[in-house]
């Protein structure tokens, strides 16, 4: 489930894309999502299953209140619905490509075939389809990515083509790849898709593990991805960036490698969307539709008591959990994922000429500034923060990274989060200690 909603859009089409314009860089998204993966098998995994919980929300409310949980709740999915942007983009391109149609078609075949996904299988759909889609995704792109290595040294031609640190890993500017290699490593700790997965876990032991195993399937995916970019970027200028991958293992792979491929790749932009969409629908359904239903009912019980002379309120009329003219849960959940798919296809359709990997660093950059300071000094300093330091943190710490957004300011807007959730928590913290 963790391997298969990491490795996306941006993973793989996203990489690619970058590489075609940066070069080896763009290989920078993977390293941090299995430096990320690695830090949450080794501090986090554990901690978090011994509690029981289900979404990062509820731990939270656990931990600083109500209040604090249901922001929780509204800030990682705003995050996590960037992320799903930036899967959709690059398969509503390929869709839009492969069956020669325009984009509002293929948005609304790509709507349809995540909603199958998600709804016909939940998070087993997702980790069956994360191992199939691993499987091909590493065999088809260590192939392509050696081929095209191959080429890149092979023919006189398009290595003089190739730019200056098309294969420095640290080409371009340093603070800007150590502020988004930080936003990718601190977004994985704090995405509730992949602490579902944790959550979702037999033991904690075999949550730790699987973080392990994920970080060592998604580390090396950008590689080849990367490599591809390059030569693609070289050979083709011609071609669009963000259709580098998919044109390459059309046009210059065997049919059945390059077929078999764009299907693994469609899964896994098919597998990351219906993740990050579960995770949405989890939390707002779990954590505010739930939460609310219960307190309402709660209120009606209490006030029957309080009045039970009361004509204006029928004990039969007050709805229960599983209440047969109520929405279900489950029924809730699958409309917020719908909805979730929806909307993010929608904005993928309305930017179609933005980078992929962009909305990837947004999306880690805003559920991490507000939320990964307060849910570690939960999990390894219980008790030492208190709520409104908490919810103050949260709230503030994401207004300014927003702000940083849609200012303009330089700088990542992660780190204006984190500065500001720094300064309303260490202090708490140190008058604790």
């Amino acid at each position: 489930g963790i391997a298969g909603t990491c490795v996306g859009g941006g993973a793989t089409v996203g990489t690619a894309q970058l590489a075609a314009m940066a070069g080896l860089s763009a290989w920078w998204f993977t390293i941090g999502s299995g430096v990320g993966l690695i830090i949450m098998g080794l501090f986090y995994a554990k901690p978090l299953r011994r509690t029981a919980l289900e979404t990062i929300p509820q731990f939270l409310a656990q931990n600083f209140g109500l209040t604090c949980g249901v922001f929780s709740s509204i800030v990682s999915s705003i995050g996590i619905l960037f992320s799903a942007v930036a899967s959709c983009l690059p398969a509503i391109y390929i869709i839009a490509a492969i069956f020669g149609i325009s984009f509002l078609p293929a948005t609304i075949l790509l709507v349809l075939a995540v909603a199958a996904y998600a709804f016909f299988g939940g998070m087993k759909s997702a980790g069956v389809g994360g191992i199939l889609k691993m499987i091909v995704i590493w065999i088809t792109m260590a192939i392509a990515g050696t081929m095209a290595a191959h080429s890149l040294f092979a023919d006189p031609a398009i290595s003089a083509a190739l730019p200056a640190g098309a294969f420095n890993l640290l080409h371009g500017d340093m603070s800007h790849i150590l502020a988004n290699f930080s936003s990718v490593v601190i977004g994985m700790l704090c995405t509730q898709s992949y602490i579902q997965a944790i959550f979702s876990a037999s033991n904690p032991r075999t949550a730790s593990v699987a973080a392990f195993t994920a970080a060592l399937i998604s580390l090396p995916v950008g590689l080849p991805c990367a490599m591809v970019g390059i030569y693609m970027g070289a050979a083709h200028p011609e071609v669009t960036p963000i259709l580098s991958l998919p044109t390459y293992l059309l046009t210059e792979q065997p049919s059945l490698l390059g077929g078999i491929a764009m299907g693994g790749i469609m899964l896994s932009l098919i597998g990351s969307i219906a993740g990050l969409s579960l995770g949405i629908g989890t939390m707002l359904s779990r954590d505010i539709f739930h939460r609310a239903r219960v307190t309402l009912r709660a209120r009606k019980i209490h006030k029957i008591a309080e009045d039970p002379e009361s004509q204006e309120i029928d004990i039969t009329e007050i709805p229960t959990v599983n209440h047969p003219y109520h929405l279900s849960e489950l029924s809730v959940t699958r409309l917020i994922v719908l909805l979730t798919i929806a909307l993010a296809a929608f904005i993928a359709m309305v930017n179609e000429g933005s980078q992929v990997l962009f909305w990837n660093y947004l999306s880690m950059a805003l559920r991490s500034g507000g939320i990964f300071l307060p849910l570690s000094f939960a999990i390894f300093a219980p008790g030492t923060i208190t709520n409104l330091s908490a919810t103050l943190s949260m709230v503030l710490s994401t207004a300014a990274a927003l702000l940083a957004v849609f200012l303009g300011a330089a700088g990542n807007p992660l780190f204006f989060g984190l500065a500001i959730s720094a300064l309303c928590l260490v202090p708490c913290w140190l008058r604790h200690r």
